[in-house]
């Protein structure tokens, strides 16, 4: 019989687990095994890499969550605990603990809400242990299988010799989970009656059968192999804030076994209960039912692949309309913008629509001109930022400034029929208003539907450090001088980088007082979750489903509702979640202030957005720039840009796009510069490889400087779309995809008439921007306030 993990705890359960979903789904493919639950503590949040990886190693995913509940039978007074003698804070984890897996959409909403209770206790309470407080899981139990094991109120009487309570705990649990109430039993080899012994296991399944309950066997696992129960104790020390006790260490137990070595623990375990062979047979069954049971999807039940936008009547829509209202307002725009009779821009608006429509996105783009109309209308600065720049739509929607069309920005950097995942629009704001603007969109949308993006810390060296040396009980300052001898690199690198970096040579001659124990377990914790933060710009908008898709906390002090969920949680073919980045820009502050001055000294409200008020083309303005006068404009005020500004004297606005684009460490470590500058001052006429080439790389004189330009390269020599070049230019930043690229960009090349020595000329400089590309749509949205007036409040 092959056996069905149902407890399983991943480096999400931060400081807990010592082993990320990848490795336990590929470990458990590898065991023979065919479904894999993850039950992190007090979160969920790595369910969408465990789906992933159950998904990529033919799994069968289960979904639950390892929760700390309220006391059945709650003492009259709570004692107080001391502060340990060595200093730090008592970390109290004395609540019960329960498995809750979830077998539906139901049960996973109900799973999501529990979750969501206990943070938000836990903040009313000022901080300790997120509990769930049992009437409140009582009111959410439907669609939830409950696992009771060793660190459950019941189990802890039965470990304690007293089955009469233990029966007497269990009846509210029976009324509440009727009959999805499992217990767990744990058989860890350790002696004694305590959690993980043979006696507890054999006793709680002993109580189940008397009760006529349904015993399950897990084997509460923590990490993928045996060999990393070491990296678990460091991983104690570090949650309970003391070194590592003497007898209370990971014995390898708890590592994810196989099917034979998990029928051996049953038949131990029923023998020792006095049920014989028959009684493991029935307790893997009821295991394996027990999994069987849990038919949550991935897809239909999470959300994950499929997109959920807010309901349009929160943008003030009937429902069914948002394609129509989004084209109605386009089209006003392009006549009050004085776009109205231009057959470029009329064309290419047409092209966008019909894209978006296609996709089923009318609803995104309307949603987030909402948002930003909401950030304006509150007086904050906001500029769209990055590929989204290259949207018509999104510059006709009020979103950016600059019209890709007069730009030469393209569309298929940002989105095309070739890539279905949702695309980003980042917006920068006024860094010092940027939770005023989270608020308004909570207000605009509502807390059902908005949350702000979790950002996990993982273990670096430092972090390894420090956590490895309290465990092991070394001197703190000594390993707070160790861990800071290291620079900001990964914990895996340790070794290496001692014998690399000259800096660490001392370091290194001294490594060897710690022992490799030290640094395996060092290298042992890296990437692993430590702690979550609130991601410092990411907001999700999803539809009123948000709650029910994913739990959220209460960040510390502003009180925002934040996902457990990341980025990459949600990009892509994630949880399908509206993902806005409002970031908090410095410069927007600097902008908004210096609009403030100019109005109080003068009274003149200038509008940095008009380019009637402050032309980009304005004469004055560039002659300062020429002269190096740069200092406090956005990107070109270092001493390298002033530099350049010298050598390359802009005369327009494109001048300076390019030069964002040419001043970064990829160009001029390839020499890109030279060649530019001369071709610029016409020193030396534009070379191209091809005259098919030169209406891509007329801008640049023949140097391949954008991303936009090397998407536009792929697609004239192969005879391709856009949508292709653009997804061609992408696998150049994947190795593992370059051998095929090549073969079919030579390929296709080769049959659109170009020659040998064509082909190897551009395949050689697309391969360089592989390294050091830049996009033109990041450099047109990074304009700056170029205005030669107002000197002084500049």
């Amino acid at each position: 019989m092959v056996v069905a993990h149902l407890h399983v705890a991943s480096g999400y359960s931060v400081r807990y687990g010592a082993s990320l979903p990848a490795a336990l789904a590929e470990r458990a493919a590898e065991r023979g095994l065919t479904s894999l639950a993850l039950t992190d503590r007090d979160t969920v949040s790595g369910v969408v890499r465990h789906a992933k990886a159950c998904a990529a190693n033919g799994l069968r995913p289960l979904f639950g969550a390892d929760v700390a509940v309220g006391l059945v039978d709650q003492p009259e007074a709570a004692v107080r605990r001391r502060t340990p003698a060595r200093g730090g804070a008592f970390v109290d984890e004395s609540a019960p603990r329960v498995t809750l897996l979830a077998r539906d959409r139901t049960g996973w909403a109900n799973l999501c809400s529990l979750i969501s209770t206990a943070w938000t206790v836990r903040a009313e309470r000022g901080g300790g242990q997120p509990v769930v407080p049992l009437e409140v899981l009582a009111a959410h139990a439907e669609g939830l299988t409950v696992l009771l094991g060793p660190g459950s109120e019941p189990v802890r009487a039965l470990a304690a010799g007293r089955p009469d309570r233990a029966t007497t705990l269990l009846v509210p649990w029976r009324e509440w989970s009727g009959p999805h109430l499992r217990l767990e039993a744990v058989h860890l080899r350790r002696t004694g009656t305590g959690p993980g012994s043979l006696r507890l296991a054999a006793r709680t399944v002993g109580l189940a059968a008397e009760l006529d309950l349904l015993p399950v066997l897990t084997n509460a696992v923590r990490y993928a192999d045996a060999a990393q129960a070491p990296v678990a104790d460091v991983l104690d020390a570090a949650r309970l804030l003391r070194p590592v006790q003497r007898g209370a260490t990971c014995n390898g137990e708890r590592s994810l076994k196989d099917s034979p070595s998990m029928a051996e623990l049953a038949a131990e375990v029923a023998r020792a209960a006095g049920l014989g062979p028959a009684g493991a047979q029935r307790l893997l069954a009821v295991t394996a039912r027990t999994a069987d049971e849990c038919r949550l999807d991935p897809a239909s039940d999470l959300g994950i692949g499929r997109v959920h936008f807010p309901e349009e009547d929160r943008l003030g829509i009937a429902p069914g309309t948002s394609a129509k209202v989004l084209r109605e307002r386009c089209e006003a725009a392009m006549v009050t913008r004085g776009y109205a009779g231009d057959r470029a821009t009329e064309r290419r608006l047409r092209e966008e629509l019909d894209v978006i429509s296609g996709l089923g996105w009318p609803a995104f783009f309307l949603t987030v001109a909402q948002v930003v109309q909401d950030i304006k209308e509150l007086g904050i600065r906001v500029a769209a930022r990055g590929s989204a720049a290259g949207c018509l739509v999104v510059h006709l929607l009020g979103i950016s400034v600059a019209n890709p069309v007069t730009n030469g920005l393209i569309m298929e950097r940002f989105m095309n029929y070739r890539r279905s995942s949702l695309p980003d629009i980042d917006v920068d704001v006024e860094s010092a208003r940027r939770i005023d603007c989270y608020r308004a969109i909570l207000g605009r949308f509502g807390p059902e539907r908005v949350a702000t993006l979790a950002m996990p810390e993982t273990y670096r060296v430092r972090w390894a450090i420090r956590d490895t040396g309290m465990a092991m009980g070394l001197d703190p300052a000594e390993v707070d001088r160790l861990a800071k001898a290291f620079p900001h690199i990964a914990a895996r690198d340790a070794r290496s980088a001692m014998a690399e970096l000259p800096e660490l040579r001392q370091v290194a001659a001294h490594a060897d007082r710690y022992g490799e124990r030290f640094w395996d377990l060092v290298e042992g914790l890296d990437a692993l979750p430590r702690g979550i933060a609130m991601h410092p710009c990411g907001v999700l908008l999803s539809d009123s489903s948000l709650l029910a898709r994913t739990p959220v906390m209460p960040t510390p002090g502003e009180g925002l509702p934040m996902s457990v969920f990341d980025k990459h949680d949600v990009e892509g073919e994630g949880l399908g979640l509206l993902k806005m980045d409002v970031i908090g820009s410095r410069m927007q502050s600097a902008m908004a202030y210096t609009v403030r001055e100019i109005e109080r000294t003068t009274g003149v409200r200038v509008d940095l957005d008009d380019a009637e008020q402050v032309p980009l083309e304005d004469p004055a303005a560039y002659e300062l720039l020429r002269e190096g006068e740069s200092l406090g404009v956005y990107s070109l005020d270092s001493p390298g840009q002033r530099d350049l500004l010298g050598r390359s004297q802009p005369t327009v606005f494109q001048d300076v796009v390019n030069q964002l684009a040419l001043f970064r460490p990829g160009p001029l470590a390839a020499d890109m510069v030279r060649p530019y500058l001369l071709a610029r001052h016409g020193k030396r006429p534009p070379q191209y490889p091809h005259p098919d080439l030169i209406p891509a790389l007329k801008v640049t004189f023949g140097v391949l400087v954008f991303n936009e330009q090397v998407a536009e390269t792929f697609a004239v020599l192969t005879r391709s779309d856009l949508a292709m070049g653009e997804e061609a230019r992408r696998a150049l930043g994947q190795p593992a995809r370059v051998p095929a690229l090549e073969a079919w960009f030579r390929a296709r090349s080769a049959a659109s008439g170009y020659d040998q020595r064509v082909i190897d000329t551009v395949w050689n400089m697309v391969m360089g921007m592989a390294s050091y590309g830049f996009a033109r749509s990041h450099s047109v949205s990074s304009r700056s306030c170029l205005a030669s007036r107002y000197g002084c409040e500049l």
